[in-house]
This record gives structure tokens, C-alpha cells and sequence, in this order.
């Protein structure tokens, strides 16, 4: 399957997901924590995804393909290059083979 294939995996991110902690003044504040480095495809979205997207009010800056792993939401953020991105949507590829992950970056 396209997008799978061990060369094609070629770019290092950081998938964090989001925790509270107490500030020092005793609010509580979220931050992100790293849960895995993991191997992905980055690539720019294609047309379709771009008009799909759309379609939601939404605009995707970034896909990226990683192997499949449970439990990554829309509540996460990718860190790539030194930008962190906003999970727009996760969705499965084949039977558990992997995720395609539309991102937004944060600005």
C-alpha cells in the first residue's frame, strides 16, 4: 500500500498528547506531553483532500502517514520540523496497516 512502504516513511515526528498541570500560581494550565517518535509520510495535501476539506469549513496543511497505533485523537498535535500541527482528523488505512493524519499548523 502506498504510503506504507519502509522508504516512503522517511520523516521523524513527535505525536503529543494534550495533560494539565498546576502553574505556580496553582491554576491549571494544558500543555502537550510526547507519546511516540514515530516514522511518517509529510507530504502537503493533495487537491481532493484540499476540496474535501473544505467541504467542513476546514483547511488541512499537512498529511501524514505513520504505521498504525491506537488511541490518537483529534485532541493530539504532531510536532514536524519544528511546527506543531492540529489534529484535524485521524483515519484508519486498510486493516490496522495505518493512520492518515490531517493536520493544520498552528500559527
Amino acid at each position: 500500500m502506498a504510503g506504507l512502504e519502509s522508504g516512503e516513511l522517511d520523516r521523524r515526528i513527535v505525536l503529543q498528547k494534550p495533560t494539565v498541570s498546576q502553574d505556580v500560581a496553582g491554576g491549571m494550565v494544558e500543555t502537550f506531553a510526547d507519546q511516540a517518535t514515530v516514522w511518517a509520510e509529510a507530504r502537503p495535501p493533495t487537491g481532493s483532500e484540499v476540496f474535501k476539506a473544505a467541504q467542513f469549513n476546514a483547511r488541512i496543511d499537512r498529511i501524514f502517514i505513520i504505521r498504525w497505533r491506537s488511541g490518537i485523537d483529534p485532541t493530539w498535535r504532531v510536532s514536524f520540523e519544528s511546527a506543531f500541527y492540529d489534529i484535524y482528523s485521524v483515519s484508519e488505512i486498510g486493516r490496522r496497516e495505518g493512520l492518515m493524519i490531517s493536520a493544520i499548523v498552528r500559527r
